[in-house]
């Protein structure tokens, strides 16, 4: 995929695509039917794999207004082109089940393959990461708090503040890793496959109903709950975590960009990239501007899914759950953009351990002047690091256990 209004975005490939949640709904549906299947409650299963496509998409897009979501119009494809190879399956397709079931385990699908790319690239980060630490840990260098000259630093210091916001992101992605199927039926109740199960003489068909449940999220490799119809702490749980990532990029990239300004010159962005229309001497920090551009943007998507979240209402809301599918397509594809460009940026991040010097050595006066307002100590300006090397190494130390999890 493309997109004009958001520079980068095949970088995040087929994630939480409009192809993808048709995928999604038809896996949810095979594995349903599937399930019905295995329990002798259905009388047949079938392959559901290569009825609808890509090519579908514009026109259950274009149906789905009539039903308020795309369920109804797929399911309706795959009925009438199942039907013409097994009438029985057909029949059998959905039964059981409601839209918002379909639609929202579809979802976690699509949301867990979003989590796997994520904590994938958060993994190079790390690495990266840990490199730069390493490599830098005793280079000097101006800290500064509100854009004014503070204390003494290492370059080392500031990358390790980096790693533990990334380390802080894999454990958020980690902890949505284990997502929960809905399989509740119209209102909740499982009252439908409930009667499935009593149709077809299974012994205490409530239970009945509920390891079918179970079954079908094992199946798609998901957690079994009960239903969360209305309680959408699933989704906001996951929107969550990717802000946290996006917090963790948006302060590096602000700091590259700070960084890397032409006066001040201490780190540079790889090269290659950030040219301009009419300025053959610029090199813009563009990854930098475009990870800052979803770290701006994340939290009010996160903020439209709590919004919707705190809307529900009955078993089944309006208006507050249709809202976040086109607001988790956003997140996510723009949380998978960014974390694929937060890699390249760290990856080829190019640091002037000499400019970093010259520049503290240039504001020594300044940075030492909390030390010669209480101490008589004297010396240069890395002999005010105080407590810097702990810091750096309890932040390695947490990455180390991360990579050997």
């Amino acid at each position: 995929m493309s997109d004009l209004f958001w520079p980068g975005d095949e970088r995040a490939g087929d994630a939480m695509s409009e192809t993808a949640l048709l995928q999604a709904m038809v896996r949810v549906e095979a594995a349903w039917l599937a399930t019905l299947a295995d329990a002798g409650i259905a009388e047949t299963t079938a392959d559901l794999g290569g009825l609808v496509g890509e090519a579908d998409v514009p026109a259950i897009a274009a149906d789905a207004e009539s039903a308020a979501n795309p369920v109804l119009p797929l399911l309706a494809l795959i009925r009438e082109r199942l039907g013409v190879r097994d009438e029985q399956a057909a029949s059998w397709l959905h039964r059981g089940l409601t839209s918002q079931d379909t639609l929202d385990t579809a979802i976690v699908l699509c949301l867990r393959d979003v989590g796997t790319v994520v904590r994938r690239e958060l993994e190079h980060q790390v690495g990266a990461l840990v490199d730069l630490t390493e490599r830098h840990r005793n280079d000097v260098m101006a800290g500064r708090t509100l854009g004014r000259h503070a204390v003494p630093v290492t370059f080392g210091l500031k990358s390790a503040g980096w790693l533990q916001g990334v380390l802080d992101a894999v454990d958020d992605i980690a902890a949505t890793e284990r997502l929960p199927a809905q399989l509740g039926g119209a209102a909740g109740t499982l009252a439908a496959s409930t009667a499935l199960a009593s149709d077809a003489g299974l012994g205490d068909a409530a239970r009945s109903a509920q390891g079918l449940a179970m079954q079908c999220a094992s199946r798609l490799g998901l957690a079994a709950r009960p239903p969360w119809h209305t309680n959408r702490a699933p989704i906001t749980r996951v929107g969550d975590a990717l802000v946290g990532c996006t917090d963790a990029w948006g302060h590096i990239a602000n700091d590259v960009l700070s960084l890397s300004r032409p006066e001040v010159g201490e780190v540079t962005e790889p090269a290659g990239r950030g040219a301009s229309s009419t300025m053959p001497h610029k090199q813009n920090p563009v990854l930098s501007t475009l990870i800052r551009r979803a770290a701006l943007a994340a939290p009010t998507d996160a903020a439209r899914l709590h919004l919707a979240a705190a809307d529900t209402h009955d078993e089944r809301p309006t208006g507050g759950w249709h809202l976040e599918w086109a607001t988790l397509r956003s997140l996510a594809r723009h949380a998978v953009t960014a974390s694929s460009q937060t890699t390249e940026l760290l990856t080829g991040l190019h640091v002037d351990a000499a400019r970093m010097r010259t520049n503290a050595e240039g504001a020594a006066d300044a940075l030492l002047s909390e030390r010669d307002a209480f101490s008589s100590k004297t010396g240069p300006v890395d002999s005010y690091l105080g407590a810097t090397d702990l810091v750096i190494g309890a932040a390695l130390d947490r990455a180390r256990r991360m990579q050997t999890r």
